[in-house]
């Protein structure tokens, strides 16, 4: 019998009972979507990470008070703040340090007229926004004579700036920090959410002597913010910024450092860990289902062959070779996964994509998993499928025709 002849009988017979065929690939449907669902969002979830951990500045580096096995970002209360001091030692002793600012930030109330706010308040250096390449979307940005005379101006995010300023344009207009009244002087471009989930545009940022002087009471550093002159000298960069603290700060050799000079490719390293994990863990879930689908195949064709006992019988007795029912079974079983795999892609897909967009991140077809999922599906149905196959070609022509 040809293989041709082979199919058309396989596929006339699942076409009999419409609904059992659909039934039964529901498994492998449900698990090659789940698969396809997860490693979408897993590659999207990366990209995500990728796109916001660039956008948080070009080449940057962070260096904060603290052991550097502390988690990023994180400070040591019995660790000493930077100085000025500090700072200028950086600016003239590091040659692939191109841009360094001192940060301060304080979770602060902002009121403007009978509205307000509680937003965090930044104090830095013109040169900060340089390093974050954060642009200015409307008005100026800090200029040097902001941070040496230290003038009582601002630049907003546009969380505030929508939160404080409906329908009025902020420019000129004073924004009150505690005692402090500073103008706005500028609208800063939209950065959206962090890596972390924070929202970056709400943020008032001002002069750092004008922060230190009226608003924190120390001219202590907490965070200071660099750019290497390119990406390949951030290594570089942080063994420059790393000697002259230790040196600064009396480190003796093989004492460890009460500092962390740290580069956003941590926090990036990091995430893609977390993400990795638990596409992994996912993908293991789905698997299950589509193993639960295989079952779900066997059963159905066991079941079949017994239904079909006669047939076989029949068929065996005007001349059919075992192998040409062992064949048509497994097509049959084949046919069943096969169409599951195409129905789980397409299904996948656009689960996959409904969910990037409402948890706002890249829709990414993994573009190699399509086919090994498809692969996978019909590696099921061989797997699965030869079992019953094989009971079906071993009857005994005599004994299926006496079946009842």
């Amino acid at each position: 019998m040809s293989l041709r002849a082979t199919v058309s009988v396989a596929f006339a017979s699942l076409l009999r009972n419409r609904l059992r065929s659909l039934l039964t690939v529901l498994g492998v449907v449900i698990g090659v979507a789940a698969v396809l669902t997860m490693e979408s969002l897993g590659k999207g979830a990366t990209a995500f990470i990728s796109d916001t951990i660039s956008g948080m500045g070009s080449n940057m580096v962070m260096v904060v008070p603290g052991s550097p096995s502390q988690r990023m970002g994180g400070g040591s209360s019995n660790a000493p703040l930077f100085t000025a001091g500090d700072l200028e030692a950086l600016r003239r002793g590091t040659r692939d340090v191109d841009r360094l600012s001192p940060v301060g930030q304080k979770p602060l109330r902002v009121v403007v007229g009978g509205l307000n706010r509680n937003t965090t308040v930044t104090g830095a250096a013109p040169s900060y926004l340089e390093i974050r390449q954060w642009s200015v979307l409307r008005g100026r940005a800090l200029t040097d004579d902001d941070e040496r005379l230290g003038n009582q101006v601002c630049l907003i995010g546009q969380t505030v700036r929508q939160a404080l300023f409906p329908g009025s344009d902020p420019l000129g207009q004073d924004l009150r920090v505690r005692d402090l009244s500073c103008r706005v002087v500028g609208e800063l471009e939209s950065k959206g959410g962090s890596a972390m989930g924070m929202d970056m545009d709400d943020v008032v940022f001002m002069p750092f002597t004008t922060f230190t002087r009226r608003l924190s009471g120390s001219d202590r550093i907490g965070l200071l913010v660099a750019s290497a002159s390119s990406a390949e000298r951030i290594d570089d960069a942080k063994a420059q910024v790393t000697a002259i603290l230790r040196a600064r700060r009396h480190v003796a050799e093989g004492e460890d450092d009460d500092f962390a000079v740290r580069d956003p490719r941590e926090i990036q390293a990091v995430l893609g860990q977390v993400t990795g994990l638990l596409t992994t863990f996912l993908l293991g879930v789905a698997a299950i289902s589509l193993l639960v689908g295989g079952i779900g195949i066997m059963n159905i064709m066991l079941v079949s062959v017994t239904e079909r006992t006669r047939e076989i019988g029949v068929r065996l007795a005007v001349g059919a070779r075992s192998s040409d029912i062992l064949s048509q079974f497994l097509v049959e079983a084949v046919v069943l996964s096969g169409a599951g795999g195409v129905l789980g892609i397409a299904l996948g897909l656009g689960a996959a994509r409904g969910l990037a967009v409402v948890l706002k991140v890249p829709f990414v077809v993994p573009v190699a998993a399509v086919p090994l999922a498809f692969g996978v599906s019909v590696l099921v149905g061989v797997v699965f499928g030869v079992f019953p196959a094989r009971k079906a070609s071993q009857l005994n022509p005599l004994a299926a025709l006496h079946f009842e």
